[in-house]
This record gives C-alpha cells, structure tokens and sequence, in this order.
C-alpha cells in the first residue's frame, strides 16, 4: 500500500512541470489572443461618441482587452477572440471614461453582440443645451446578449421609456435613477419575464402602474417605482409578485384602497407608500406579511385605526411609520410586542388614550414619536428610558397628556420635551419644598401657600402670627 502510495507521488511530481507550462502557455494564448477587427472598430466608435472627437481611442487603447485595457470596459473570452462583454461610462471610478457635453449614442453599440451590461452614470447631463433620448430602435439586436442596463443621474436623458426594451427578454436588470424620463410605465415590460430589479425611481413618469406588468414578471425581487408623478390605484395584480422582497412605490400620486392581495407577498420585506394619496386604513391582508421588516405608509390620508389590526403576526418588523396619515383610536398592547421593533412613528393624527407603558421595554427601540395626537393621562416611563432616546422621543402638542417620574427626572434634563408634569407632582413638589416667610428665592405659588395656611418654619414665626391675629380683633 506504502509503494503504491509512493509511486502516485512520484509520477505526480513529474507530471508538475507539464501542467504549469501548458497552463502558462493557455494564458498566454488568452492574453495574445485577437478582437475580431469588427469588434473593435465597433468599440472605438461607440466610445468616441461619448467621449467626443478630442480623444484617439484608437491610439491610446491599441489593445482594449489586452495591454492597454479601458477602464470600464470588461472583455470576456469566446471561440479564440476577445469581445465587449462590459461597458460602464461616467465618472464612477478614477480614469473612468467621462461623456463630453455632445455626448451621443452610436449605432455601433448594437453591434457589440457578447455585450451583458451597458451602464450610464451622470453622462448625459445638459436638458437645456444638449439634451438626449434613449435609442427607440436596435436593442433587439442585443436581446440574447445584454442583462443589465442602467441610466443614472442623466438630467439631460429626456423622452419616454421606448417600448422596445421589452424586447431585451434575457434582461434581469432595468434601473432607471434621477433622469428626466416622461411618460407612461411602458406596458411591454412585462415581457422581460427574467427581470429581477425594475427600479424606476426619480423621473417625472405619470400616468398609472401598468395592470398587466405584475402577473408576468414572477421572478422579480425589487419593484421601486418612487418619486414620479404616477397617478390611478394600486393594480391588484402587484399580489401576483410572490418573490417580490421590497415594493417601494412612494412619493406619488396613487389613491384609492390599499388593495387586499397584497397579503399575498409572504416574502416581502420592505413595503414603503408613504407620500400618496392612499385611503381606506389599514387591509387586513398585511397581517399575513410574515417576512415584512419595514412598513412605511406616512403621509397619506389613510384613516382607520390600529386596534383591529393583528399585530402580533407581523413579528420581524423592526420599523413601522405611520405618522400623518388621520388614524384615531388608541394604541393597542399588542403593538409592544413586537420585540423586534427600532423605529415607531405614530405622530400627527388622531390617536388617544393613554400611551401603553410597556413600549419602554422594547428592547432595541431607539425612535419613538408621539407628537400632535389627543393622549390623555400619564406618561409612566422610567428616567433610564428617556435618557436613551433623547430626541429620538417626541410626546409634545398633546395637551392632556402629562409625565410622572422621579424627583431627578427635571433635573437631569431626562423629562420629555414639551409635555408637563403632572400637577399633582408639582403640587407635592411645592409642599415639599416649604419655603420661608420672606425668602426672597420662594416663587409666588410657594409664597401665596405660606401666606394662606402654610405650616410657619419657625416658633417665633408662630408668635408673630397670633400676635398680629390679637391686635386685629381688639381694633
């Protein structure tokens, strides 16, 4: 067994010197190894058009997947040639390749058939002197090739979203952030069935979500169609995106009901529709979100209450903000039991009663805001609670509402802004402190209790008083 062992070794040992040099000599190949000249060309061009005619792409990239490599530009290896497999223009990182002001798309690019991702960042940026569209024609040519494509912060990219990109059906990958797009969703997109991100997020897009986009897009994980001007209702077609894990469709202009299949989203994790003009209060169908960490709904005219919702089934959340959007009604207990929560924003709406105590021992809470509601009794949190929050804890501008805490509390600063101690403190507090006759430091309350059946400090304080009482009976 030891010889066979040892011969093993042995022949292992010599067989090294062949591998390294044939693996030495595949590299080799690989780094000599040609573009085809069309490819090339193609490249150049497409390049020059965003870079402008001051530059000698040729002359400074002889060898663009090889030597002199682009920055942002990536190559991939097929059938003994380089191609164009990455193309990232804008001013991402140092030497990127910038646009000049006259910065335009080529046809040539269509040409770059191995090309996976296209990306523009803060490329096109003039709307007024030069501005520019994405091609309306061509990306067909790259629909078995390209999976990612992205335009951000191009203030100068104007015009819709050309239907045609629904042609790119291998595409996992739309991001459309900050540019100056107009017009409707285009309804075509819903046949890029692979997509996993459709990120829209920052143009002046109108008109409503498109009904039919959702049932087809089955694998899509991030819908973010925020900051635009889309108006109508939710479609309830957004329930059939059962892979969806974050659906962010804030700062619009969406009404109506927040439709009940949404319920159907058992592995979302962020639902953000704050800013719209959403109504109706809370679907009971969000109880059934299972996985939801993050729900923001904050500034919409929403209504309803809390108390009928079943909170206990949401417990991953760890923020839930629902500040400004008209509930009324009382907090319910169920709500401190979400043990998982950081961030609770119930501010400016209708909500009254007392605050439950039991929100101060959540254990990773560090935001808390109250502010601009009815509450009414005491606010019974320790000093240790306030003292954590600082800021973060808002109760001010409810004007029933007190705070009963130890004597160190005030003076320590822990109180809670804006809000009152409670009177019968202050009362027990100015009896307590039982001020002198004549102490010019007593404030008034304090002088006026003395005066009128306080306890003198003093015996001869005592006989002053009887003293006065006797010459007043004998005038």
């Amino acid at each position: 067994m030891r010889n066979f062992i040892a011969t093993k070794a042995l022949l292992l040992l010599l067989l090294l010197p062949y591998l390294f040099f044939y693996h030495v000599y595949s590299d080799a190949q690989v780094l000599s190894a040609p573009m085809e000249k069309a490819e090339q060309e193609a490249l150049y061009t497409v390049i020059q058009g965003f870079v402008g005619e001051g530059w000698n792409v040729a002359g400074l990239y002889p060898d663009p997947c090889g030597w002199t490599m682009i920055q942002g530009i990536s190559c991939d290896f097929f059938n003994g040639f380089w191609y164009i497999t990455d193309i990232n223009i804008g001013p991402v990182l140092e030497n990127s390749i910038e646009c000049a002001p006259d910065a335009k798309f080529i046809p040539q690019l269509f040409e770059l058939k191995h090309l996976k991702s296209l990306s523009f960042f803060n490329c096109f940026t003039s709307s007024s002197h030069q501005p520019t569209t994405i091609p309306s024609q061509n990306w067909d040519k790259l629909a078995n090739s390209l999976e990612t494509l992205e335009f951000r912060s191009n203030q100068g990219l104007i015009g819709e979203i050309p239907s045609i990109l629904g042609q790119l059906t291998n595409l996992n990958s739309l991001v459309l952030v900050d540019n100056a797009l107009t017009g409707e969703v285009p309804q075509e997109l819903a046949k890029l069935v692979h997509l996993k991100r459709l990120v829209l997020v920052g143009n002046q897009l109108s008109g409503p979500i498109p009904p039919l986009l959702a049932p087809n897009l089955a694998e899509l994980l991030i819908l973010d169609l925020s900051r635009n001007s889309l108006t109508g209702t939710l479609p309830s077609s957004l329930g059939d995106l059962t892979s969806l894990i974050k659906l962010d469709l804030s700062h619009n202009l969406l009404n109506g009901r927040l439709p009940s299949e949404l319920g159907k989203l058992r592995t979302l994790t962020l639902l953000d529709l704050k800013d719209n003009l959403l109504s109706g209060g809370l679907t009971r169908s969000l109880q059934h979100l299972v996985s939801l960490q993050d729900m923001l709904l904050s500034s919409n005219p929403l209504g309803g209450d809390l108390v009928s919702f079943n909170w206990e089934s949401l417990a991953n959340l760890t923020t839930l903000d629902l500040s400004n959007t008209g509930i009324s009604g009382s907090i319910p207990e169920s709500i401190a039991g979400l043990r998982r929560l950081r961030y609770l924003a119930l501010d400016n709406n209708h909500l009254t009663g007392i605050v439950p105590p039991k929100l101060a021992a959540l254990p990773w809470l560090n935001a808390l805001y109250l502010n601009g509601n009815n509450f009414t009794g005491v606010l019974e949190f320790p000093e240790e609670f306030y003292k954590r929050m600082g800021r973060r804890f808002a109760s001010w501008n409810n004007t029933k509402l007190c705070y009963n805490s130890i004597a160190e509390t005030s003076a320590s600063g822990h109180a809670p802004y804006g809000v009152e101690q409670c009177k019968h403190e202050q009362d027990v507090n100015v009896f307590s402190s039982n001020p002198k006759v004549g102490d010019g430091n007593s404030d008034k309350n304090s002088s006026f209790m003395v005066s009128f059946g306080g306890f003198p400090a003093s015996f001869s304080e005592l006989w002053w008083v009887v003293v006065s009482i006797l010459l007043l009976t004998t005038l």
